[in-house]
Parts: structure tokens; C-alpha cells; sequence
């Protein structure tokens, strides 16, 4: 079974910054609090490894499907047989008053098994975690630091 979770927030600062900070996969554990690392592996590709429960590592490849500058950016997960399955779209709007308003939609499923169970406490809450990575990316964007 697939969910989907989608929340918006405004940032103060232009498009461009928001949108190339965004893009920055690599930069997410400054403000993604269960990302550990995000390594770039190809321009298109890029390998996770995100803190699970209980000290577990889960780990995907994802591919960037779609790059439009500061409109929008879009992924999925590549298939990895008992991991997370993703996708989802960033999209950027430019608002007056130097703000920009992102709106990020996540689309999951969850595997069965061990990894399954320990994904599904890291996903226990999608839109409150959701919330709370965008209230730390808008901290990261506006002040530099979440």
C-alpha cells in the first residue's frame, strides 16, 4: 500500500536559494533530523542512509527524474529489494516580499518483514515529521543553520 503526505511552507529568501539549497541533496542532514548521510553517485543518482529505531541503518538509491531550475524536483527510489519505496516532487514558487513557497509531496510504501518494521516506526508519523524537516529546512535557509 502506497501514502502520501503533503505540506507547504514559506521561506523568506529568493527562489533560487531555496530551490539550490534543496537540490543540495547532500546538504539534508543539516536539517533532515533522521538523514545521516546522502552521498551524490552519479549527476541523476544518489545514495541514503537514514537513522532507523533501535540504532538500525536503512539505506536506498535514489534518481532524480526530474530538475527544473527553481521550479521544481522530483525523485524515486530505485528499486532495492526490502527497502523503502519513494517518490515525490518539490515545488518552488516565487512569492512577492523575497519569499519563496515550497510545497514537498511524498509518496511511500513500506516493505514487509524486519525492514518493514523498523521503517514503519521511522514513518510512524509522515506529516509530522514532514513538518518538522520543512520548519528545520526554513531555519537552515533563512538563519544558515536548523
Amino acid at each position: 500500500m502506497t501514502d502520501r503526505v503533503t505540506k507547504s511552507i514559506i521561506v523568506k529568501g529568493d527562489v533560487s536559494k531555496a530551490f539550490n539549497t534543496w537540490a543540495d541533496f547532500e546538504s539534508f542532514p543539516y536539517f533532515m533530523k533522521y538523514v545521516n548521510k546522502v552521498t551524490k553517485t552519479s549527476p541523476r543518482t544518489s545514495h541514503w542512509e537514514v537513522a532507523g529505531p533501535l540504532g538500525m541503518k536503512l539505506e536506498w538509491d535514489a534518481e532524480t527524474t526530474r530538475m527544473d531550475h527553481n521550479k521544481r524536483i522530483a525523485w524515486n527510489t530505485k528499486d532495492r529489494e526490502g527497502t523503502i519505496t519513494t517518490s515525490g516532487d518539490v515545488v518552488f514558487s516565487e512569492l512577492p516580499d523575497n519569499q519563496t513557497h515550497i510545497t514537498v509531496t511524498m509518496n511511500y510504501s513500506i516493505p514487509g518483514g524486519k525492514v518493514g518494521e523498523a521503517v514503519a516506526q521511522l514513518f510512524s508519523d509522515p506529516n509530522a515529521r514532514l513538518e518538522e524537516d520543512l520548519r528545520n529546512y526554513k531555519a537552515y535557509v533563512e538563519n544558515g543553520s536548523a
